[in-house]
């Protein structure tokens, strides 16, 4: 997509930090960003030599910003936390470091600095906790996605969709909706994909759109992505702990953003939420990085986004039928459920290894199964 005049800065950012990323593939972030090669070589060759500063016009900015990093110890942690009020002591010494300021004071300096000039909120400090991690191995394996919590905007209600690479943390997706169906979903995820490219899986909870509630884990936006060759996985009904690491950025997000905000309309907010994202992204040092921003361990994904859905193709042995309405099939003369969202598209029956049982794929993904001795 072309930049966008709100957030030219933070799409400029975005790209030479991926750009710079170890392997990355320098012509396909071109394309994604609907840039040319050689305006791509001139960000990079800018933001090498002057850093954030040479991102700005040169109509608009000076090529060189003033050194502030002269400034006394206590004024620069103060300015910072100030500008991230809910960074603390770990955080903003990591950001010191990997921003070059010397000397950089031990985190419990940095805290005892804050506490000093009453910057730290004990109660706030006492909610967290250190836990339990688990993430894929690498990046694009699996998306977590979800709402955050809507809140009112402008006579409306804004419901911030969030989508977050499970190996990294990075924040893909952070788009002010105007509601929670379908089409709002899919076209901002097309964005994504045409953008970062496909992931091997997402993970979801079982609300609308991208589920029906337990027990109906399919809708229309799942055989889509299902139709992409993407992997669709449900968190355990009632256990939103599962899609925890999109949970724990929907925490950041209200701490850091929305909680010292009110946004009068759609296109303030959205600009808010751009410039967060990208600070998020490639600027917060995350703990569970080693206090590295996720831009640290993202990449673009190999499996670009196609233009036009694959056609649904199954084995030679795939016993095929088609899903009729009410979401049925037809097997040994019996009806069998399916479901819904499956609706004119064909289906493969295929044995399992235990006897008397059917597994129905559509396309990759196995979406029912059939226990021959049992009713429909």
């Amino acid at each position: 997509m072309p930049w966008q005049v709100p957030t030219i800065m933070s799409q400029r950012h975005e790209f030479v930090q991926l750009a710079v990323q170890p392997g990355a593939n320098f012509s396909a972030l071109c394309r994604a960003f609907d840039i040319s090669r050689k305006t791509g070589y001139k960000w990079c060759a800018r933001f090498r030599q002057q850093g954030l500063a040479g991102l700005a016009d040169r109509s608009r900015r000076p090529h060189a910003s003033p050194d502030r990093t002269r400034a006394e110890t206590e004024a620069v942690v103060r300015a910072l936390r100030e500008s991230h009020p809910a960074w603390g002591g770990r955080k903003l010494a990591a950001v010191l470091k990997n921003e070059g300021h010397t000397p950089v004071p031990a985190p419990s300096t940095i805290t005892a600095i804050l506490r000093r000039h009453q910057l730290l909120d004990p109660a706030e400090a006492a909610k967290h906790s250190p836990g339990q991690r688990f993430e894929r191995a690498a990046p694009n394996e699996l998306w977590q996605m979800d709402f955050k919590g809507h809140f009112a905007l402008a006579g409306s209600r804004c419901h911030p969709l969030t989508v977050l690479d499970d190996h990294s943390r990075y924040a893909l997706v952070l788009q002010a909706c105007t509601n929670e169906r379908t089409a709002t979903v899919q076209t901002c995820l097309q964005q994504a994909f045409e953008r970062y490219g496909l992931p091997a899986a997402m993970l979801t909870d079982n609300g609308s759109p991208w589920g029906d509630g337990p027990g109906h884990p399919y809708t229309p936006l799942g055989v889509w992505l299902i139709r992409l060759g993407i992997r669709i996985c449900h968190t355990r009904p009632y256990h939103p702990q599962t899609n925890g690491k999109d949970e724990r950025f929907h925490r950041t997000l209200k701490a850091e953003v929305l909680r010292y905000q009110h946004f009068t309309d759609w296109a303030a907010c959205q600009r808010v939420l751009d410039d967060w994202r990208l600070v998020y992204n490639t600027r917060r040092p995350h703990e569970s990085l080693g206090q590295q921003p996720p831009i640290s361990r993202y990449q673009p994904s190999a499996r670009p986004y196609p233009g036009v859905l694959p056609p649904v193709e199954y084995g030679p042995d795939d016993q095929v039928r088609r899903v009729q309405d009410g979401g049925l099939i037809s097997f040994q003369g019996r009806p069998w459920r399916v479901g819904k969202a499956f609706r004119g598209q064909p289906v493969a029956l295929r044995p399992t290894a235990q006897e008397g049982e059917m597994a129905v794929f559509y396309c990759h993904q196995q979406i029912a199964l059939l226990a021959l001795g049992d009713g429909p």
